[in-house]
């Protein structure tokens, strides 16, 4: 089976969201790390309930809703001197440093990003991390107006790059964003980026730690990735998962 176009998640695949730590913990001392994981997961459960309810926000609300829960929740008080410096970090977060490589590698194919990110955020990460030129169409959720998993959003894809899901690999190190996108019919690359660690000695573990344990894994709701990926995107070091071949 012959694979024209890959398309990418954004955050956590491409951009490492745990990027913001060093201003967190600038600004928020001891309390940064446990800010940085709150906030992450808070914004992903923002976008499940948003999509529940069928009341949607974008992206960059979503992110300064969960920023001031994260803040509020540890005791610190969400004025614009902490809120404004870690929103625009948001704006600027780090390439990993093997995506760059990996684009570059595949830009013989069409290259795409489908993101939970607004059109303001994901066009000001892309240009300032060098690959909008590599990409042949930046993809946001604000389209469909709801929320990865959602159906409508993995819809998207096809109209925009011009092929059919089995001409399509998708490739999201997020697990629930990996399920969502083989449930709706497309090849499906996870990347392991949290997985494949030993299991924590006891419950005495960092706010890291459980953010690895909580969203690191793949989940277990009877869709599964037909390649599974360490965070090296290169196609010999890929392990297949459900038998297909590329």
């Amino acid at each position: 089976m012959a694979i024209r176009g890959l398309v990418f998640d954004a955050y956590g695949t491409l951009y490492d969201v745990q990027s913001v730590r060093a201003v967190a913990v600038e600004l928020c001392g001891e309390k940064g790390e446990l800010v940085t994981q709150l906030w992450r997961l808070k914004q992903l459960e923002y976008t499940s309930l948003r999509g529940l309810m069928q009341h949607y926000e974008d992206f960059w609300s979503v992110t300064r809703a969960s920023l001031e829960f994260a803040l509020e929740s540890v005791g610190l008080t969400p004025s614009p001197s902490l809120c404004e410096p870690l929103m625009q970090r948001y704006l600027h977060l780090d390439l990993y440093p093997e995506a760059r490589e990996a684009l570059n590698s595949l830009k013989d194919r069409k290259l795409v990003i489908l993101s939970n990110g607004s059109p303001k955020m994901l066009q000001a990460l892309t240009e300032a991390s060098g690959i909008a030129h590599l990409l042949a169409d930046v993809i946001s959720v604000d389209l469909a107006k709801t929320y990865k998993p959602n159906a409508a959003v993995y819809a998207l894809v096809e109209p925009s790059i011009g092929m059919a899901k089995h001409e399509i690999l998708f490739v999201s190190s997020n697990s629930f964003d990996a399920i969502g996108a083989k449930h709706f019919g497309f090849n499906v690359a996870w990347i392991e980026r949290g997985g494949g660690e030993a299991a924590p000695a006891d419950s005495n573990v960092s706010p890291f730690e459980f953010f690895r344990l909580l969203r690191g894994r793949a989940e277990t709701l009877g869709s599964t990735a037909d390649f599974l990926l360490p965070p090296l995107l290169s196609e010999p070091n890929a392990r297949r998962a459900g038998g297909m071949v590329v």
